[in-house]
């Protein structure tokens, strides 16, 4: 099923956590949104896969995606069986996104920074038409790179005050990751300063761009203007 934007997060929540507003403010555009885990975060420390599965699935509807699908590679080892590069490629041509958004490339998780990699190298194979000549090449118009733990000085940002609920809710769901209940471990994720951590970053993005709430975004090329005047010519 063809999309407009294919967003790629390593692990269930990942998506959510950099770019669950944004999400949530082109389904309700109308623009179809697909997501994709790449894997069901089988080493973290709390929660079953099929409770993973079962939360990620949850925060899509929330969201507003057109669907979500976990490609199951094996957690804590992304890219490092050869087919997965080969496989990302065939999912962005099965799906001929115009926009792909990943995770950026520097991060605490080396899951993250693996991701980010061989992403950028399967968005470029994917347009190349001697890359496995078997599919249809497909080049998306550009890759977009979102923060899941650390950040950067973005390109741009989004504002999606208005949808801010969304994420929120979003990330309600993934309570085997966010919530210390019952026997849970405690962890970094379910400490209450990590949510603080999320939204401090996207109240000051937000604030730095004059609204409420904003989630940044890196692109490696030059954005084109039409010209200094801030409103459209």
């Amino acid at each position: 099923m063809s999309v407009d934007i294919l967003v790629f997060g390593p692990h269930p929540d990942d998506i959510e956590i950099g770019l669950g507003g944004t999400i949530a403010r082109h389904a309700a555009l109308g623009v179809r949104v697909g997501l994709c885990d790449l894997t069901a975060g089988e080493m973290g420390t709390n929660g079953t896969v099929e409770e993973r599965l079962a939360e990620a699935a949850a925060a899509a509807a929330v969201l507003g995606a057109a669907w979500r699908e976990n490609l199951r590679w094996p957690d804590r080892r992304i890219g490092q069986d050869p087919g997965h590069l080969e496989q990302a490629v065939s999912f962005i041509r099965r799906h001929r996104p115009r926009t792909v958004a990943v995770p950026y490339w520097s991060d605490r998780h080396p899951d993250h920074v693996a991701a980010s990699a061989l992403l950028a190298e399967a968005v470029f194979n994917s347009g190349l038409q001697r890359y496995r000549p078997d599919e249809d090449s497909w080049r998306p118009e550009w890759i977009c790179y979102y923060f899941v733990n650390d950040a950067a000085p973005p390109s741009f940002v989004v504002d999606v005050s208005e949808h801010y609920h969304l994420k929120r809710q979003a990330l309600d769901c993934h309570r085997s990751q966010f919530v210390q209940a019952g026997s849970a471990s405690a962890t970094r994720l379910n400490a209450p300063v990590f949510r603080q951590l999320i939204e401090s970053r996207d109240a000051q993005l937000g604030a730095l761009a004059g609204v409420a709430w904003a989630e940044g975004v890196v692109v490696r090329e030059p954005i084109v203007r039409q010209g200094l005047l801030k409103g459209a010519l």
